[in-house]
């Protein structure tokens, strides 16, 4: 079975909100990395994976995360196929920074 986790990455520093435009008191942002463990086949390290995980309001992160957690596959999901997944099951919009009203 195929694992799925994030892995927090940043920002780590209140000068990406401020070098940003972000009001850091008003708004939180979290981004780093989906970790997968289990792959089958030569061509990953010892059966692991990751994909990017872009910036996205830190409320949508946890929630994320804690689905994520609970998520197996038997295949290699695309990074597409798990957001879509997501989005089926919780209703729930991740708000990407870039998207994102400020």
């Amino acid at each position: 079975m195929i694992t799925y986790s994030t892995n927090w990455m940043g920002p780590i520093d209140i000068g990406w909100y401020k070098h940003n435009g972000v009001d850091y008191e008003k708004v939180k942002y979290s981004g780093g990395r989906i970790d997968i463990r289990g792959v089958p086949g030569d061509e990953y390290w010892n059966g692991c994976h990751e994909y990017s995980l872009p910036l996205m309001r830190t409320e949508d992160w946890n929630e994320f995360s804690v689905w994520l957690d609970d998520f197996e596959t038997e295949t290699l999901w695309t990074f597409e196929q798990i957001m879509e997944e997501y989005r089926q099951e919780t209703g729930h919009v991740i708000r990407w920074w870039k998207e994102d009203e400020l």
